[in-house]
C-alpha cells in the first residue's frame, strides 16, 4: 500500500497513436519488447523447420541438396529478422498501428515457415525452387514492413529520404522475387537471381550511408540485445538435437553411459557456444561505431545459419544412433563439427570487425579450436563411438571459454579500451 495523499506514477494504459519521429539512439535503459519477444517467437518454427529438414535430408544421403535447400531458406529467414529488427530499434512507436503490423509481419513468418519444406522437396528433384510459398510469406511481411517505411518518411521529415530510400529497395526486391516465384527457374538461376534481389535490397542501406551517413536513430545496446537474444533462441536448436540423439540412445539401449556422454555432450556444447558469443562487449563498441552497423547486422547471418545447423547436425546423429542414416561415421562427426567451426570463426570475426588489427591470441585460439574438431573426425574415422566424438566436439567452444577466463579478458579489455579510447 503506498503513503497517503501518494499517487504513483504510471506509463500510459492506452496505446493511441503517436507520432513516428524515430526513437532516441543515446536513450537510456533501452531494452527488448514483450512485443519483439514475442514476434521472434514464430522464428522458433522457422529454425526448427529448417533445421529438421536438413538433417532428414542428411540422413537420407541427399547432401548437397539438403545444404543448397538449408543455405536458402535460413538465409531468407535471418533477413526478414534483421529488416524488421533494426527498424524496431529506430522506429518502435507500441501505439496499435504498429502492434497491428508487427501482428501481420508474424503470420508472414509463419507463412514463410510452412513454405521450407516445399523448397528442400523441389531442390531434390532438380526441377526447380518452388520458393511460392515463401515468397507469399514475404508479400505480407513486406507490406507491413513497406507501410511501416512510408509512415516513417511522413511522420520523421529529417529522415524522409533515408525512410523512402529503405521503402523503395525493400519493394524492389520483393517484385523480383515475385518475379522469381512465378517464373519457376532452374535451381542455379533461382540462386543466381536472388544473390541479384539481396544486392537490390542491400543497396539501400548503402545509399543510406553514402547519403545520409549515421543518421538512421537505432539504438546500439539495444540492437546488441536483440541480435543476442535471437542467438539464445537459435541455440535451442542445439538443445532439440541433444535430446534427439539422448531419446535415440535410451531407446536402442536405455540409460547407459553412452546416453550421458550425448547428454553432456550435446548440452555442454550448446552452453560453450552461448557462453563465447557473450564474451565480447559489442554494444558499447557498436555505439561508438556506428558505421560497423551494416556488416555488423548481416554479418550475424553467418553465426545464426551456424548454430541452427549445429543443431540439425546433432539431430542427424540421432537418425545415425538409430540406424536410419545413410551416412557414415566421419560424415555425421562433421555435420556437427563443420556448423561448430564455422560459428566459432564468425564470432571471431565480429570481434575483428568491432576492434580492428590482427591479434595473436585469438588466432591461436582459433588454430586450437579446429585441431579439437579434427581430433574428433580423426576419432571417427578410427571407429570410436559417436558419442565420443561428440563429446570432443563439445570441446571445441570451451578452448575459448578457458582460453579467455584465464587469459584472454584482460587481454580483450585492454584492446577494447584502445579501441574506444579509454583510460585503462
Amino acid at each position: 500500500m503506498g503513503t497517503a495523499g501518494h499517487v504513483p506514477q504510471l506509463g500510459e494504459p492506452t496505446h493511441r497513436l503517436r507520432r513516428m519521429s524515430g526513437r532516441d539512439p543515446h536513450e537510456t535503459n533501452r531494452v527488448a519488447t514483450p512485443l519483439e519477444l514475442l514476434f521472434d517467437l514464430t522464428f522458433v518454427i522457422a529454425f526448427g523447420s529448417a533445421a529438421s529438414e536438413l538433417a532428414h535430408a542428411l540422413a537420407e544421403g541427399h547432401i548437397r541438396a539438403g545444404l543448397a535447400s538449408f543455405v536458402f531458406v535460413t538465409f531468407a529467414v535471418c533477413w526478414a529478422w534483421v529488416n524488421f529488427s533494426w527498424f524496431a530499434s529506430g522506429y518502435d512507436t507500441d501505439d496499435w498501428v504498429y502492434r497491428l503490423m508487427t501482428m501481420l509481419q508474424m503470420v508472414g513468418v509463419i507463412i514463410l515457415a510452412l513454405g521450407i519444406p516445399p523448397v528442400y522437396a523441389s531442390i531434390e528433384r532438380g526441377a526447380h525452387v518452388d520458393n511460392r510459398l515463401m515468397v507469399a510469406g514475404y508479400i505480407v511481411m513486406r507490406i507491413a514492413m513497406v507501410a511501416q517505411w512510408i509512415r516513417a518518411a511522413r511522420q520523421d521529415p529529417d529522415r524522409r529520404r533515408m525512410c523512402l530510400t529503405y521503402a523503395v529497395t525493400i519493394t524492389v526486391a520483393q517484385l523480383g522475387w515475385v518475379g522469381i516465384a512465378i517464373a519457376e527457374t532452374s535451381v542455379p538461376v533461382t540462386f543466381l537471381l536472388a544473390a541479384l534481389m539481396t544486392l537490390v535490397e542491400l543497396a539501400g542501406p548503402w545509399i543510406v550511408e553514402r547519403r545520409n551517413g549515421n543518421n538512421s536513430p537505432w539504438h546500439a545496446h539495444h540492437i546488441a540485445e536483440r541480435y543476442g537474444l535471437l542467438t539464445i533462441i537459435a541455440l535451442g536448436e542445439g538443445v532439440i538435437g541433444t535430446v534427439a540423439s539422448l531419446s535415440a540412445i535410451v531407446t536402442a539401449q536405455g540409460w547407459s553411459v553412452d546416453a550421458v556422454l550425448v547428454a553432456v555432450a550435446g548440452t555442454g556444447l550448446t552452453f560453450g557456444m552461448w557462453w563465447i558469443y557473450f564474451v565480447v562487449p559489442s554494444a558499447h563498441l557498436l555505439d561508438a561505431q556506428r558505421d560497423k552497423a551494416v556488416p555488423f547486422g548481416y554479418g550475424h547471418i553467418a553465426v545464426f545459419t551456424s548454430i541452427v545447423a549445429t543443431g540439425a547436425g546433432l539431430h542427424v546423429a540421432a537418425y545415425y544412433i538409430e540406424g536410419h542414416s545413410k551416412l557414415g561415421s566421419v560424415a555425421t562427426v562433421l555435420s556437427v563439427a563443420i556448423p561448430v567451426g564455422i560459428y566459432v570463426a564468425s564470432v571471431y570475426l565480429l570481434y575483428l570487425l568491432l576492434v580492428g588489427g590482427r591479434d595473436t591470441f585469438h588466432a591461436l585460439m582459433v588454430a586450437l579450436t579446429a585441431v579439437v574438431l579434427a581430433t574428433a573426425v580423426a576419432l571417427a574415422a578410427a571407429g570410436i563411438s559417436m558419442p565420443v566424438c561428440l563429446l570432443v566436439i563439445m570441446l571445441a567452444p570451451v578452448v575459448t571459454v578457458v582460453g579467455f577466463e584465464l587469459f584472454g579478458h584482460r587481454h580483450a579489455m585492454d584492446v577494447i579500451r584502445r579501441r574506444l579510447g579509454i583510460d585503462s
